[in-house]
């Protein structure tokens, strides 16, 4: 049967597990992505650390993607969901111990890896599990999206009483993806083709780089609201469970993205690739300057929410249906490794920028420049279909 998953007889508990599976991750990863910069900034760290000690994350993150495609070729996309889920409760657990500077680094590096795990892995499973790539991801994307709006509400109130009992729950919380993980269907790795092209060169495709860049405003985004968001809302004086609320409505709004990016289809792919670009930008640029405003922040961070939605739906789903089933994990792992750049690029940038302008600027220069990619992604034409 080669790599092409599809497999009806176990279709109903694969499908359950995989739900679960993406909704536990996603609140344990809500609730770090949440306490982990709220951590840094009442141990005292500045704008430009905690930057670079966010972006770390990213940088183990498009590491680890970059030999993903290679990797699957050798192992079970189930077993990467595995791994995920305990490296996401061991980069929680540290943090308990101790909050030094080693230790964050420490901390961020697991879950870049398990956020490289854990999306292909589970993005992969779920495309190799249906007959549509796109309904496939919009399910993924609906139940992680539960939790994206879970994690950061409950780290709200969870903090208020202590960070550490945020730690603690996150960690049990994603060591519950292991149990889910496992009930997975164990797919074959993909078996490589004689006739494909160059490793690393599937990305080069027209339809694979327009997923690519796609990918990698949805990741300006997502490291953006991971890092800088929650800091300008806790330096314009907002309460942990406003923050936590506020990240709640991005999360909110990018399961709606997902949901109704599902049903695009024609020439609706290339226009909710631009307008997903161009939402995911200016919305959240307009958080800088608008920090003061709970209002206008959670509309910037809604139509932000919108707009990374549609993206993290079609992207993968273009990639995917522009190449061989054996290649399907390698064109996931390619938008991927985009997406992990513009994770690891957007919290550095933001860094270098805070040095010479106040953070609320630095973030709406930085949500602009999310908007950039919308003309490329506008002068290609994706297909669909499997060479």
């Amino acid at each position: 049967m080669g790599g092409n998953g599809n497999q009806p007889g176990g279709s109903r508990l694969d499908s359950v597990a995989s739900a679960v599976g993406a909704v536990v991750f996603a609140i344990a990863l809500g609730i770090a992505s949440v306490a982990v910069p709220l951590l840094m900034v009442r141990a005292d760290y500045s704008a430009p650390e905690i930057g670079v000690l966010v972006a770390l994350s990213a940088v183990a993150q498009m590491g680890t993607r970059m030999f993903m495609g290679a990797m699957m070729r050798h192992l079970a996309d189930k077993l990467f969901v595995v791994m995920a889920a305990a490296a996401l409760a061991a980069s929680c657990v540290v943090l308990i111990a101790s909050t030094s500077w080693l230790v964050f680094a420490v901390s961020q590096l697991l879950q870049g890896l398990a956020r490289a795990f854990f999306w292909t892995g589970t993005q992969t499973h779920a495309v190799r599990m249906s007959s549509s790539a796109v309904a496939a991801l919009a399910r993924v994307n609906f139940a992680s999206g539960a939790g994206q709006i879970a994690g950061p509400l409950a780290a709200g109130v969870l903090i208020a009483h202590s960070p550490d009992l945020a730690l603690w729950v996150a960690t049990a919380t994603a060591a519950l993806g292991i149990g889910s993980a496992l009930l997975l269907t164990r797919l074959p790795p993909f078996a490589p083709r004689a006739d494909r092209e160059s490793a690393g060169r599937v990305w080069r495709r027209p339809s694979v780089a327009v997923a690519c860049w796609a990918g990698a405003s949805a990741g300006a985004w997502r490291g953006l609201l991971g890092s800088y968001v929650p800091v300008v809302l806790e330096l314009a004086r907002h309460s942990s469970t406003t923050i936590g609320a506020l990240v709640s409505v991005a999360n909110g709004a990018q399961v709606a993205g997902s949901a109704l990016a599902g049903r695009a289809r024609g020439a609706g792919v290339r226009w909710s690739l631009i307008l997903g670009v161009l939402a995911s930008g200016l919305g959240i640029a307009a958080v800088g300057p608008l920090a003061a405003s709970t209002a206008l922040v959670a509309i910037g961070l809604l139509v932000s929410g919108i707009g990374a939605g549609a993206l993290q739906t079609i992207g993968p789903a273009v990639a995917t249906d522009a190449v061989h089933v054996e290649e399907r994990g390698e064109a996931i792992a390619s938008t991927g490794t985009f997406r992990a750049a513009a994770l690891l690029a957007s919290p550095f940038a933001v860094a270098g920028m805070v040095l010479v302008m106040p953070l609320g600027l630095a973030l709406l220069a930085a949500g602009l420049l999310i908007t950039v990619p919308a003309l490329g992604v506008g002068r290609l034409r994706p297909t669909s279909g499997t060479p």
